[in-house]
This record gives C-alpha cells, structure tokens and sequence, in this order.
C-alpha cells in the first residue's frame, strides 16, 4: 500500500520530546508564564495574531493551545481583553474603508469595485457566523458607514 504524503511538517512540539505541559523540552516558558505574556502583549495593543507570532518567534512557544490548553483568544476573554467585534471581521472591514477611499477617487476601477463587493460578502457571511456564535449581537448589520467609524 502506498502511503500518501502529507502537506506540512508536524509541528516542532510533536517532534522533540513533550514536557507536562505540551511544550517541547527545549523551551524555556511555563504555562503561567504564557498567559500572563498573552495578556501583557495583548494591553500593549497587539492583535491575537500578532500575539501568537510574537511567542512563536521570540519566546519559542510553537503552539499557546497545546502549551496552555487554550487559544489566544480564549485568554484574552478570561482577562476581559476583548473587542466588541471580532478580529478578522475588524480586518475586512479596515480593507473595505480602504477600498471605498480609493473607488472615490476612481469610480472606473471595476476590479478594485469587484475586490469590495466579495470583501463585503465575506464580511456579511462572518456576522452571520458570529450571530450564531453569540459573538456578535443578533441585531448587527454591516453598512460601510458603521465599517468607516468601527475602523476610525
């Protein structure tokens, strides 16, 4: 039987051997130590995103779900650090702002006015999501006047 390849390497936490606490032995941060990192990089104004790369990259901390048994996100809500609307929702919108700013100015660019029309739909399709999460309240609707002031 042929075994089939896989797309990525396992991460380095499954590779080298696993402390307790679902970090690899080589590095130097405890579960407390984590969290308490998440939460003063996230005071500091850094998004959950760049929270997780910034323990990747200089804290050696591969994966903060299988360090701490908890997403970034999930510790930022126990320390009441999150925002009304979730991040990547935030982020499409910063794009649409930015895209309605320069259709302005060019009304004739139709494949910039495509890009807004499937931005808008992603955005649309995340409250969806997130009403039903619970995230989002079930009254919201986008509207690229709310999107210019959210962004602002």
């Amino acid at each position: 039987m042929v075994q089939k390849a896989k797309s990525t390497e396992p991460r380095p936490a499954s590779r080298a051997g696993k402390q307790k606490s679902g970090l690899p032995a080589w590095a130097g941060v405890e579960k407390g130590e984590i969290e308490g990192l998440v939460v003063k990089l996230a005071r500091e104004g850094k998004p959950s995103a760049v929270v997780g790369m910034i323990l990747r990259d200089q804290y050696a901390v591969p994966s903060v779900k299988a360090a701490t048994g908890k997403t970034v996100t999930e510790i930022l809500q126990g320390a009441g650090l999150t925002t009304e609307l979730p991040e990547d929702m935030v982020n499409l919108m910063k794009r649409a702002v930015g895209l309605r700013s320069h259709l302005a100015t060019h009304p004739k660019d139709r494949h910039n006015a495509r890009g807004l029309q499937l931005i808008e739909s992603r955005i649309r399709k995340l409250a969806f999501y997130y009403k039903r999460q619970g995230r989002v309240p079930a009254d919201w609707k986008y509207s690229s006047a709310q999107a210019k002031i959210v962004v602002d």
